[in-house]
């Protein structure tokens, strides 16, 4: 894949990411200050966090981890766009194979779908976490 279509792929899912923790994907502003209140090393720029927003460039894989770690999807996703391709063996080998057919089934659905069924997860995990 180029470098370009990597970045801008890189930005759909952070957007996406955003969205789905309930913040704006369209802000470089928010994405700055949200990051940095939780990033213990350099802080960002908004004209940095604008580039990650517009797929003009991916953060490095610190950055990349704390984001992940903060919109709650795992790092490899966000970079990548793969979930179970990339697992590693000690994450892989904590997978029950229901959970592993229902990552399969998962990456099966298109864009839309996949957004529904991430909606829905978090759904029930919020309500989960109630409990």
């Amino acid at each position: 894949m180029n470098a370009q279509i990597e970045r801008l792929e890189f930005s759909k899912r952070l957007q996406q990411a955003l969205h789905n923790a309930e913040q704006s994907p369209n802000s470089p502003t928010q994405l700055a200050r949200e990051f940095n209140v939780r990033f213990a090393g350099q802080p960002v720029t908004v004209h940095a966090a604008r580039k990650w927003l517009q797929g003009e460039s991916i953060p490095t894989q610190e950055k990349l981890r704390a984001l992940a770690e903060w919109l709650d999807v795992p790092t490899d996703w966000l970079r990548f766009g793969s979930i179970d391709a990339n697992l590693s063996k000690t994450q892989s080998s904590t997978l029950s194979s229901l959970d592993t057919k229902a990552i399969a089934t998962l990456q099966q659905l298109d864009e839309h779908h996949k957004m529904l069924a991430h909606e829905f997860i978090r759904m029930l995990s919020r309500i989960s976490k109630k409990k």
